[in-house]
């Protein structure tokens, strides 16, 4: 049975409840079929864009549905415990409207935020660069001013939805005034110059195609500028902490459906005229499970709610990365193990479970990094 969630209101139970009933009906049956043919589910993307469930903490005003992002993190949640790639995938979509959102003018919002949280468009964020990847600061993607606007040339890299997105949220340096010289850029997917490489060859997330990006004399209007220029680290980094509760809350589901499979196979599998649950050693295992993802729950919930009081959440959402993605990996490597033989094969899903655990423990800053910033917020310079 799923796990029971926290939620302040009818309304976000019933919300859970419509995710749930999604992703039994339209998403579980599509899963394993699709992530062995690594497919691009943009279908599904759709289905979960007419259901609401890819704007859920942003305005009414624009397309969004004013929830909190505690409730939107459990819809995460409960997407990842069927299909861990379309969950990655609505964490970086909602990571691509952050900046319009907070940082945009209402001109920008207007124009901008209807379509991107319309469930017909799918956003892609072009941060990392073959050679900037935690160090956002060194990029050397360029964006310079013309006569009409802007022109970017450069090449970012691990970007998801590449060559499927409709936009790229996209920070690129207009000075050379290191990390103050970076700025953020909404760029059309049409946009003339846009290349994109072959799909990464990944070990899990298959349905998450993951390429370079470049930017070749990308030609984009003046108003497709988000902030001031200069303010992109700012933006940057401010995106990322809530982009972190995505991936916390999308390992947290992971490690939730690797428990409950776990759960299942020791229920009914028989050895020694017992069932193997019953074997205190491997009891003890599924115990330690069980609270490895109850208290990655607790940490990104936390987060989510200071952040949603308008609290300083910084701290926090590095936390809830860490423990999370770490419990992802360690709940899911053990869910194999209960299984034994059978749990490495592709007969159960959690092979794949455990190979999809892995990358969350990289991605939105690896748990290296989260160990820094944590470090930094308990020794203050």
């Amino acid at each position: 049975m799923p796990a029971t969630r926290l939620m302040p209101t009818d309304d976000a139970t019933d919300l859970i409840e419509l995710t749930r009933e999604i992703c039994r009906k339209a998403l579980a049956p599509k899963v394993d079929d699709a992530e062995r043919a690594r497919t691009f589910p943009e279908d599904t993307f759709r289905t979960l864009g007419r259901a609401g469930l890819l704007s859920l903490p942003y305005p009414e005003e624009f397309g969004g549905a004013d929830q909190p992002y505690e409730v939107y993190l459990q819809v995460v949640e409960e997407i990842a415990s069927v299909w861990m790639s379309v969950a990655v995938g609505v964490s970086v979509h909602s990571l691509t409207a952050y900046p319009v959102a907070t940082f945009g003018t209402p001109e920008q919002k207007e124009a901008l935020l209807p379509g991107m949280l319309s469930g017909e468009q799918l956003g892609a964020y072009c941060l990392s660069e073959p050679l900037a990847g935690s160090d956002i600061a060194s990029m050397t993607t360029r964006a310079t001013r013309t006569d009409d606007g802007w022109s970017l040339k450069g090449t970012k890299a691990w970007i998801s939805h590449a060559g499927h997105a409709d936009y790229y949220t996209t920070f690129a340096r207009t000075s050379d005034d290191g990390g103050r010289g970076l700025s953020t850029f909404v760029v059309p997917g049409h946009a003339q110059g846009l290349v994109f490489a072959e799909p990464e060859k990944k070990m899990g997330l298959h349905c998450d195609p993951v390429a370079q990006v470049m930017f070749d004399e990308v030609r984009i209007d003046p108003d497709r500028l988000v902030g001031r220029a200069g303010e992109g680290m700012h933006i940057a980094l401010s995106a990322l902490d809530a982009g972190r509760l995505g991936i916390a809350a999308a390992a947290t589901g992971l490690a939730q459906a690797a428990l409950e499979r776990a759960t299942e196979y020791a229920s009914e599998r028989e050895q020694f005229g017992r069932r193997i649950g019953d074997f205190q050693g491997l009891g003890f295992l599924l115990a330690d499970m069980e609270a490895a993802v109850t208290s990655a729950r607790a940490t990104y919930l936390h987060a989510a709610r200071l952040k949603d009081a308008g609290r300083g959440f910084s701290k926090e959402a590095a936390v809830a990365k860490l423990v999370a993605t770490d419990a992802a990996m360690r709940v899911t490597t053990d869910a194999v193990q209960v299984l034994g033989g059978a749990g490495y094969t592709e007969d159960f899903p959690l092979e794949r479970y455990m190979r999809e655990a892995k990358v969350t423990q990289i991605f939105e800053g690896t748990n290296q990094i989260q160990r820094l910033v944590i470090s930094r917020h308990l020794l203050p310079r």
